[in-house]
């Protein structure tokens, strides 16, 4: 039975995901995610008309979502902002995992893509949330070390529950800010 344009579309994607995280972006070809995704290239080709495109449409809803924590974040200061920060990065983290593991992969071909939201930007107003808007130098390396530790660990390879690895990250991240963890 042929597959829907639209579950062939969604198994490209399935694939491409996958191997763009075990392979990076560049290490992975069509080829590779039309034998993957059990299709022709030429139907790969139908449905995207590069790698570009497909890693576009990984990637597009990650700028909607950090504008969306940008946003809470905007209203919040002091311990608040932080701890508001550190459970939207988890969350975010963890639900864009694979996204992430492929940016980190590849990042100096990837991080200026048109797609992402500001990376700059973005890293500055985290770490601000995260130091809950102090600008002594301890809060700032303090917010810094959370947000990395918080990426990096979520684009690992560690085989915990979810909910175990969503307590635990917070849990580091509450730490290495110097907040309470209760």
């Amino acid at each position: 039975m042929a597959r829907s344009a639209t579950t062939m579309r969604a198994d490209i994607l399935d694939s491409a995901v996958r191997l763009f995280a075990a392979h990076g972006f560049r290490g992975t070809s069509l080829q590779d995610i039309a034998t993957d995704a059990g299709c022709s290239k030429a139907s790969l080709l139908y449905h995207f008309t590069n790698k570009d495109a497909i890693l576009t449409e990984l990637l597009a809803p990650v700028g909607p979502e950090f504008a969306a924590l940008e946003g809470r974040l905007a209203e919040l200061d002091g311990e608040e902002a932080a701890r508001a920060a550190v459970a939207g990065l988890v969350d975010l983290s963890l639900r864009f995992r694979l996204q992430v593991k492929i940016l980190l992969q590849d990042v100096d071909a990837l991080i200026n893509r048109p797609e992402l939201p500001d990376v700059d930007g973005i890293t500055e107003r985290l770490t601000d949330a995260l130091s809950g808007g102090s600008a002594a130098p301890q809060a700032r390396v303090w917010a810094w070390m959370a947000m990395l530790g918080i990426i990096l660990t979520s684009a690992g390879e560690l085989t915990l529950p979810e909910e175990t690895l969503r307590a635990e990250l917070t849990r580091g991240a509450l730490r290495t800010l110097g907040l309470r963890t209760d």
